[in-house]
Protein backbone atom coordinates (compact mmCIF):
# COMPACT_ATOMS: atom_id res chain seq x y z
CA UNK A 1 0.00 0.00 0.00
CA UNK A 2 2.73 2.58 0.84
CA UNK A 3 4.53 2.29 -2.78
CA UNK A 4 0.79 2.62 -4.29
CA UNK A 5 0.57 5.74 -2.22
CA UNK A 6 3.98 6.66 -2.54
CA UNK A 7 3.84 6.01 -6.52
CA UNK A 8 0.27 8.42 -6.59
CA UNK A 9 1.84 11.11 -4.36
CA UNK A 10 4.49 10.87 -7.34
CA UNK A 11 1.76 11.15 -10.41
CA UNK A 12 0.33 13.66 -8.63
CA UNK A 13 3.45 16.23 -8.07
CA UNK A 14 3.85 15.44 -11.79
CA UNK A 15 1.14 16.79 -12.71
CA UNK A 16 1.53 19.90 -10.60
CA UNK A 17 4.85 20.58 -11.69
CA UNK A 18 3.61 20.60 -15.22
CA UNK A 19 0.21 22.80 -14.75
CA UNK A 20 2.54 25.39 -13.11
CA UNK A 21 5.43 25.36 -15.74
CA UNK A 22 3.09 25.65 -18.33
CA UNK A 23 1.97 29.03 -16.84
CA UNK A 24 5.60 29.55 -16.88
CA UNK A 25 6.20 29.39 -19.96
CA UNK A 26 3.09 30.60 -21.04
CA UNK A 27 4.76 33.96 -19.75
CA UNK A 28 8.17 33.78 -19.85
CA UNK A 29 8.78 31.40 -23.22
CA UNK A 30 11.65 28.78 -23.57
CA UNK A 31 14.48 30.84 -22.74
CA UNK A 32 12.96 32.69 -20.27
CA UNK A 33 11.31 29.85 -18.50
CA UNK A 34 14.84 27.80 -16.55
CA UNK A 35 14.79 24.71 -14.90
CA UNK A 36 15.44 26.97 -11.21
CA UNK A 37 12.65 29.56 -12.02
CA UNK A 38 9.96 26.29 -12.68
CA UNK A 39 11.23 24.63 -9.17
CA UNK A 40 10.78 28.02 -7.26
CA UNK A 41 6.93 27.63 -8.72
CA UNK A 42 6.50 24.20 -7.50
CA UNK A 43 8.72 24.33 -4.10
CA UNK A 44 11.40 22.57 -4.96
CA UNK A 45 15.28 22.55 -5.42
CA UNK A 46 16.34 21.75 -9.42
CA UNK A 47 17.81 18.36 -8.30
CA UNK A 48 13.67 17.66 -6.87
CA UNK A 49 12.43 19.15 -9.90
CA UNK A 50 14.42 16.50 -12.51
CA UNK A 51 14.01 13.29 -10.26
CA UNK A 52 10.33 13.29 -12.08
CA UNK A 53 11.96 14.48 -15.60
CA UNK A 54 15.38 13.25 -16.95
CA UNK A 55 16.39 16.27 -18.46
CA UNK A 56 14.66 19.98 -19.21
CA UNK A 57 14.31 18.63 -22.75
CA UNK A 58 11.98 15.81 -21.48
CA UNK A 59 9.78 18.28 -19.27
CA UNK A 60 9.04 20.71 -21.88
CA UNK A 61 8.32 17.82 -24.55
CA UNK A 62 5.55 16.99 -21.52
CA UNK A 63 4.70 20.83 -20.89
CA UNK A 64 3.69 20.47 -24.64
CA UNK A 65 1.36 17.57 -24.51
CA UNK A 66 0.11 19.37 -21.26
CA UNK A 67 -1.02 21.83 -23.34
CA UNK A 68 -2.58 19.70 -25.89
CA UNK A 69 -4.72 18.18 -23.48
CA UNK A 70 -5.71 21.57 -22.30
CA UNK A 71 -6.53 22.88 -25.99
CA UNK A 72 -8.53 19.76 -26.64
CA UNK A 73 -10.31 20.00 -23.05
CA UNK A 74 -11.07 23.92 -23.89
CA UNK A 75 -11.67 23.97 -27.83
CA UNK A 76 -12.09 20.78 -29.44
CA UNK A 77 -16.21 20.68 -29.98
CA UNK A 78 -17.85 16.88 -29.57
CA UNK A 79 -18.45 17.06 -33.35
CA UNK A 80 -15.31 18.75 -34.52
CA UNK A 81 -13.93 14.87 -35.50
CA UNK A 82 -16.75 14.03 -37.91
CA UNK A 83 -17.99 17.85 -38.43
CA UNK A 84 -16.04 20.11 -41.03
CA UNK A 85 -18.17 23.19 -40.22
CA UNK A 86 -16.93 22.25 -35.88
CA UNK A 87 -13.65 21.53 -37.01
CA UNK A 88 -13.04 24.55 -38.34
CA UNK A 89 -14.62 26.48 -35.36
CA UNK A 90 -12.28 24.24 -33.04
CA UNK A 91 -9.32 24.56 -34.93
CA UNK A 92 -9.27 28.33 -35.58
CA UNK A 93 -10.11 28.45 -31.82
CA UNK A 94 -7.07 26.79 -30.81
CA UNK A 95 -4.98 29.36 -33.13
CA UNK A 96 -6.60 32.57 -32.21
CA UNK A 97 -5.31 30.99 -28.71
CA UNK A 98 -2.18 30.39 -29.22
CA UNK A 99 -2.28 34.19 -29.97
CA UNK A 100 -2.06 34.60 -26.18
CA UNK A 101 0.66 32.85 -25.21
CA UNK A 102 3.51 33.69 -27.29
CA UNK A 103 5.63 31.46 -24.82
CA UNK A 104 3.98 28.35 -25.48
CA UNK A 105 4.16 28.99 -29.43
CA UNK A 106 8.07 29.68 -29.07
CA UNK A 107 8.49 26.69 -26.93
CA UNK A 108 7.05 24.52 -29.74
CA UNK A 109 8.42 26.40 -32.56
CA UNK A 110 11.89 25.87 -31.32
CA UNK A 111 11.59 22.32 -30.33
CA UNK A 112 9.91 21.54 -33.17
CA UNK A 113 13.52 21.99 -35.21
CA UNK A 114 15.42 20.31 -32.46
CA UNK A 115 13.13 16.85 -32.48
CA UNK A 116 13.77 16.41 -35.82
CA UNK A 117 17.11 14.34 -34.07
CA UNK A 118 16.10 10.74 -33.89
CA UNK A 119 17.72 10.86 -29.78
CA UNK A 120 16.31 13.79 -28.82
CA UNK A 121 13.83 13.62 -26.05
CA UNK A 122 11.10 15.09 -27.75
CA UNK A 123 11.02 13.36 -31.06
CA UNK A 124 8.78 10.63 -29.83
CA UNK A 125 5.90 13.36 -29.21
CA UNK A 126 6.35 15.56 -31.89
CA UNK A 127 6.53 12.10 -34.28
CA UNK A 128 2.85 11.26 -32.77
CA UNK A 129 1.48 14.49 -32.54
CA UNK A 130 2.33 14.92 -36.45
CA UNK A 131 0.82 11.45 -37.42
CA UNK A 132 -2.23 12.24 -35.08
CA UNK A 133 -3.04 15.59 -36.45
CA UNK A 134 -2.36 14.94 -40.13
CA UNK A 135 -5.13 11.55 -39.56
CA UNK A 136 -7.78 13.82 -38.16
CA UNK A 137 -7.10 16.61 -40.96
CA UNK A 138 -7.15 13.34 -43.52
CA UNK A 139 -10.83 12.31 -42.05
CA UNK A 140 -12.37 15.64 -42.07
CA UNK A 141 -11.27 15.95 -45.25
CA UNK A 142 -13.14 12.74 -46.80
CA UNK A 143 -15.48 13.70 -44.67
CA UNK A 144 -16.03 17.60 -45.96
CA UNK A 145 -15.20 16.03 -49.75
CA UNK A 146 -17.34 13.03 -49.20
CA UNK A 147 -14.57 11.04 -51.12
CA UNK A 148 -10.90 10.73 -52.06
CA UNK A 149 -10.60 13.83 -53.63
CA UNK A 150 -11.19 17.51 -53.17
CA UNK A 151 -9.99 20.39 -55.10
CA UNK A 152 -8.15 20.56 -58.06
CA UNK A 153 -7.50 16.71 -57.46
CA UNK A 154 -6.27 17.21 -53.53
CA UNK A 155 -5.74 13.83 -51.26
CA UNK A 156 -6.78 14.17 -48.04
CA UNK A 157 -3.55 13.34 -47.08
CA UNK A 158 -2.15 16.45 -49.18
CA UNK A 159 -4.81 18.31 -47.62
CA UNK A 160 -3.45 17.18 -43.97
CA UNK A 161 0.25 18.24 -44.87
CA UNK A 162 -0.87 21.30 -46.50
CA UNK A 163 -2.59 22.88 -43.54
CA UNK A 164 0.13 21.37 -40.65
CA UNK A 165 2.81 23.34 -43.02
CA UNK A 166 0.73 26.45 -42.76
CA UNK A 167 -0.14 26.29 -39.61
CA UNK A 168 3.72 26.15 -38.51
CA UNK A 169 4.79 28.20 -40.73
CA UNK A 170 2.44 31.27 -39.85
CA UNK A 171 3.65 30.53 -35.95
CA UNK A 172 6.95 31.08 -36.96
CA UNK A 173 6.18 34.37 -38.93
CA UNK A 174 3.80 35.63 -36.36
CA UNK A 175 6.38 35.30 -33.52
CA UNK A 176 8.73 37.75 -35.91
CA UNK A 177 6.04 39.99 -36.97
CA UNK A 178 2.95 39.85 -34.63
CA UNK A 179 0.99 41.85 -37.38
CA UNK A 180 0.36 38.49 -38.97
CA UNK A 181 -3.50 37.41 -39.04
CA UNK A 182 -2.68 33.60 -37.68
CA UNK A 183 -6.05 32.55 -37.46
CA UNK A 184 -7.58 34.69 -40.39
CA UNK A 185 -5.34 33.10 -43.00
CA UNK A 186 -5.95 29.88 -41.50
CA UNK A 187 -9.39 30.20 -42.14
CA UNK A 188 -9.39 31.37 -45.50
CA UNK A 189 -6.76 28.38 -46.22
CA UNK A 190 -9.78 26.11 -45.00
CA UNK A 191 -12.80 28.41 -46.46
CA UNK A 192 -10.99 27.03 -49.95
CA UNK A 193 -9.64 23.67 -49.49
CA UNK A 194 -13.37 22.37 -47.69
CA UNK A 195 -15.97 24.67 -49.12
CA UNK A 196 -19.17 24.59 -47.52
CA UNK A 197 -17.55 24.26 -43.84
CA UNK A 198 -18.84 27.76 -43.39
CA UNK A 199 -20.41 30.85 -44.62
CA UNK A 200 -17.85 33.36 -44.83
CA UNK A 201 -17.24 35.07 -41.92
CA UNK A 202 -18.47 32.34 -39.93
CA UNK A 203 -15.80 31.63 -38.10
CA UNK A 204 -14.73 34.98 -36.98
Amino acid sequence: MSKRGSYAKGVAKREEILERALEVVAQHGYQGASVKEIAEAVSLSQAGLLHYFTSKEELFAEILRTRDTHDQAAFAEPESMVDPTAFRRSYLAVVQHNAQVLGLVHLFARMNVDAAAPEHPAHAYFRERGVGLRGMLSDIARTAWEGETGPAGMRPEQFAAIVQAVTDGLQAQWMLDPEIDMAGTIDALLAALIPGSAAPGDAD
